[in-house]
């Protein structure tokens, strides 16, 4: 039975990602698989680009690499600013080496969405892969009932879903229940029959008020969640030397939010 490593939203942190590829190492997995938004918000999106075309068997298109290629519509002014400083770093000029360009294709090339057995892979979710958010609220309805969202949503689901995006880990199930990884011991066992979908969090921007990477591991019969911490503040100083990227992204990352 193969063991598979799922990342997302790393946001150019370098610093995370080193450290959560690291715990991965012990981890004795076979694949890694990244959901997207490998840049946005951080410092280094270039370095955390190369590590990931190294060592992820897939990645997909998160809306900071959507953004960052076709505009970032819909943004907030502290994301937009971050893109758009992230653009000049990643987009090849006139006399730029082969390497840039050919990281420029490659990022132009990402899928939106992988598929393998009955699990599928999104950054947001299966109705719109980069944009749109499964959030813990869309799972309450005011009579009980499993919320149209939720139903939809589950309709494109064979057995589990993997998404990222909100930065918030947690599992939630077709009758529309919302599981943190502390209410399961971090441990999700897949049972016969059952649909669900696994948010995995956020490896270089968690937003759980806990300000450790988080990331999971999965076979085909259980989920675990892993949080890893690393030298965020090093991250932090880096963020406030790029004048284009607002200290807020720095300051969250203290707090996990």
């Amino acid at each position: 039975m193969k063991k598979v490593a799922i990342i997302s939203d790393i946001h150019a942190n370098i610093e995370a990602m080193t450290a959560v590829l690291e715990d991965i190492r012990q981890h004795n997995v076979d694949y890694i698989y990244c959901l997207g938004d490998v840049i946005g918000y951080g410092p280094n999106p270039v370095e955390c680009l190369e590590k990931a075309f190294e060592v992820c068997n897939f990645i997909l298109l998160g809306n900071h690499e959507e953004a960052v290629l076709t505009g970032a519509f819909g943004f907030n002014p502290t994301a937009k600013e971050a893109v758009d400083w992230t653009r000049g770093k990643l987009k090849p000029r006139l006399f730029s080496f082969s390497k840039a360009k050919e990281r420029w294709e490659t990022l132009k090339n990402l899928p939106l969405s992988y598929s393998e057995d009955d699990f599928l892979f999104v950054h947001g979710s299966p109705r719109d892969p980069t944009m749109e958010y499964i959030l813990k609220s869309d799972t309450d309805d005011l009579f009980g009932d499993v919320p149209e969202k939720i139903r939809e949503i589950f309709e494109q689901i064979d057995k589990a879903c993997f998404v990222g995006h909100t930065h918030t880990p947690g599992i939630i199930t077709e009758d529309s229940k919302w599981y943190s990884p502390q209410d399961f011991d971090n441990v999700w066992e897949l049972k016969n029959g059952e649909r669900v979908i696994c948010n995995i969090g956020s490896v270089g921007q968690p937003r759980d008020k806990d300000n450790r990477s988080c990331y999971v591991t999965f076979t085909s019969r259980e989920i675990f969640y892993h949080r890893v911490p690393y030298e965020f503040r090093k991250t932090q100083d880096k963020i406030r030397k790029i004048p284009q990227l607002d200290n807020r992204n720095a300051d969250r990352l203290e707090f996990g939010h």
